[in-house]
């Protein structure tokens, strides 16, 4: 039996710098974007998480459908997961009551148990390997618990554990570049690296927002969510632009 063009063709983003650059910035984006939704807009969490679920389902599903490598789709289904991170691990963590720890613990578990059904069920969680539809599934939905993980793991760092939204941005970064340096000088699991430095740029993008876009009086710079998202947006298209993303090399 022939193989379908989808089962064939690879529609994950190559890692480079130009990648983790994005997604740091698209990871803040999701931040206020989801934000600007929920508060500035007063719509709470809950409905909130309802409009993002629909945008990121209908991108999941125009990304799975592409016959290839889109990366304006790619990265507006990645911008789809971090708002809806956002909302959703806001609602955990403040609507349902479970706190930071508890929010943060449940999607730790969500994430780790994610992984491990697709590796049991594909054999690899690999991006390389990433080729039919049901990779990108469980791709996508990893990515979706990462990033709600990554909010929460962001807000209990830079609340409850006191070190302000410049500290935690600052131990984020320096656990990112910790992973770098293990990836470049050491011959631990690429795979396990990659999905370590994914979980990892989320929190930093979420302190970073939080930073921008929180009261003065909360250790913020008060600066409207509206104008730092649309200035995301732009950043993220000036660099698609400047540093075409091309799919990763199947396996």
């Amino acid at each position: 039996m022939t193989k379908s063009i989808q089962d064939t063709v690879s529609k994950v983003a190559e890692v480079t710098l130009t990648f983790w650059i994005i997604k740091i910035i698209a990871t803040t984006l999701g931040e206020t974007g989801g934000d600007a939704l929920s508060m500035s807009m007063q719509l709470g969490y809950l409905v909130s998480s309802f409009i993002f679920s629909a945008i990121f389902i209908v991108a999941v599903v125009a990304q799975i459908r592409a016959t290839r490598f889109n990366p304006a789709l790619y990265w507006v289904t990645i911008i789809a997961t971090t708002t809806l991170g956002t909302t959703l691990a806001d609602f955990a963590d403040r609507s349902l009551g479970i706190g930071y720890a508890g929010g943060t613990t449940l999607l730790f578990s969500l994430l780790i148990t994610s992984l491990f059904i697709w590796y049991r069920s594909i054999g690899t969680i690999a991006i390389s390997s990433i080729h039919t539809p049901k990779a990108e599934v469980f791709y996508w939905v990893t990515i979706l618990f990462s990033q709600t993980l990554g909010t929460a793991l962001g807000d209990w760092t830079a609340d409850s554990a006191g070190l302000g939204y410049v500290g935690a941005a600052t131990i984020f970064a320096t656990l990112l570049l910790i992973v770098a340096a293990l990836y470049f000088w050491t011959k631990i699991s690429k795979t396990l690296l990659f999905w370590s430095a994914f979980v990892l740029t989320r929190p930093l993008g979420a302190v970073v927002g939080d930073y921008l876009d929180k009261p003065i009086a909360a250790g913020g710079l008060a600066l409207s969510r509206y104008t730092i998202s649309a200035l995301m947006i732009i950043i993220i298209v000036v660099l698609l632009n400047v540093y075409p993303q091309r799919a990763v090399q199947k396996t």
